[in-house]
């Protein structure tokens, strides 16, 4: 940056030095007290000195509301920007991070934070002490896992977590009341479980085998052939104690919540009947889970709804 930018521009607000090729930014830009918004995306900072030093103390520190260093090399948040207790909108997207510092909960005014596009493998439980964070951006990274902790961000409205590593979300997450947008695709929860989500009709035969089977009608073996016999011995029940109905090869695939050790919330594909069973409650064929799931079970009825809504969307 030129020397001199301060006294040449004291009222600067917004400075764009994006794509310029810059190594570092200079000292010169302490000292722009009006400062609000500084755009340096797709440069080269990254390396040792690439943002001036007492970056929290100086007048920009105080004036900082908007940074974006999208597109630059670093391999882990400046700590220097972790002064900056104003700022309210953070992105550092398509850098090198491998990870997020605890500390980033130090930017108490945050409330647009972007780390898409880099290795970051994890994300600290101090992110959820961000009180005002609306829009959280952590896609195409390469996390496994989501701290439950996150439910404590009751400001957030987006979070984007497509294209991670993600097997599981934990229950809590249901608590975001005020989330609007919930992005899952491109990751192992969303690719093995909703797949196949589709519903077909039965056929005749089905439908006729279901009514022989909830009806009860009696028949031995000798009045069917050999392989409607055996195709009524593989009838599944209704996992629903409501519906009562029995399923061969035609279901609906759900995702349900089960307790996975006691730590985590597995989802999982559950199978009913008809479309009209919206209330599934647990299986023992496919989990052991404890009486207070038992009682919590349309809590979690109303959860693999919503979460089959969003996994769909």
């Amino acid at each position: 940056l030129p020397a001199g930018l301060s006294q040449w521009f004291p009222a600067l607000e917004v400075l764009d030095v994006s794509g310029t090729g810059l190594a570092e930014l200079g000292a010169e830009l302490l000292a722009l007290p009006r400062l609000h918004t500084l755009l340096a995306k797709n440069n080269r900072l990254g390396g040792p000195g690439s943002l001036p030093k007492g970056l929290g103390q100086a007048p920009l520190g105080r004036s900082l509301r908007v940074l974006n260093l999208s597109g630059n090399r670093f391999a882990e948040v400046p700590p220097a920007l972790l002064g900056l207790r104003g700022l309210q909108s953070l992105s550092l997207g398509g850098n090198r991070l491998h990870g997020i510092p605890p500390d980033i909960q130090e930017l108490r005014s945050l409330e647009f934070l972007y780390l898409g596009g880099n290795f970051i493998t994890s994300i600290p439980p101090e992110l959820a002490n961000l009180p005002s964070l609306s829009y959280l951006v952590l896609c195409d990274n390469k996390i496994q896992s989501i701290p439950p902790q996150l439910a404590q961000l009751h400001s957030l409205r987006s979070l984007s977590l497509h294209n991670n590593l993600l097997t599981y979300l934990p229950r809590e997450i249901l608590n975001l009341v005020h989330l609007e947008e919930l992005s899952l695709r491109g990751n192992p929860l969303v690719v093995r479980f909703v797949r196949d989500l589709t519903y077909n009709p039965p056929s005749l035969q089905e439908l006729a085998g279901r009514t022989i089977k909830t009806r009860n009608v009696p028949y031995a073996p000798s009045d069917l052939p050999e392989n409607l016999v055996r195709y009524l011995s593989l009838a599944s029940n209704c996992p629903n104690p409501k519906c009562g109905g029995v399923y061969f090869d035609s279901c609906v695939r759900q995702i349900k919540f089960v307790d996975f050790c006691g730590k985590y919330r597995l989802p999982l594909m559950h199978y009913l009947c008809s479309p009209e069973c919206s209330s599934p409650c647990s299986s023992a064929s496919q989990s052991s889970t404890s009486q207070s799931e038992s009682d919590s079970e349309d809590e979690a009825s109303v959860a693999a709804r919503r979460m089959q809504k969003v996994l769909l969307g």
